[in-house]
């Protein structure tokens, strides 16, 4: 009997290292998960306020070219209506002196049509 009990307590003690082993890794498993979840929600806010840094620099940019096209459209515009009017006037003058200008493209005929 006394053999039959070593045998039994050895096996409990195996059996009792064993679901303490495994009871250790969980715990261990778990710790990091939590440590890792608490490390990404500390980083979080300060990623977000990069982010929005990146994103304001990002929508200035921007802001600054749609300006700068904006101008350039306008001056453009201006070029336009100025050359069509000088035009204009040399054609005025062509048929005044007797000479027939050729017909313009239908680019120009839009424009001068529509005004735009």
């Amino acid at each position: 009997m006394n053999i039959w009990a070593g045998v039994i307590g050895t096996l409990g003690v195996v059996l009792a290292a064993w679901f303490a082993a495994r009871a250790t890794r969980a715990a261990a498993q778990a710790t990091a998960e939590a440590s890792r979840a608490a490390a990404q929600a500390a980083a979080e806010p300060a990623q977000r306020e990069r982010d929005l840094e990146a994103f304001k620099a990002i929508r200035d940019d921007m802001q600054e070219e749609i300006r700068d096209l904006r101008t350039e459209t306008t001056r453009l515009r201006a070029v336009v209506r100025a050359f069509a009017g000088y035009v204009g006037e040399l054609t005025l003058q062509m048929r005044a002196g007797g000479i027939a200008p050729s017909t313009p493209p239908d680019l120009v005929d839009e424009y001068n049509r529509t005004g735009v």
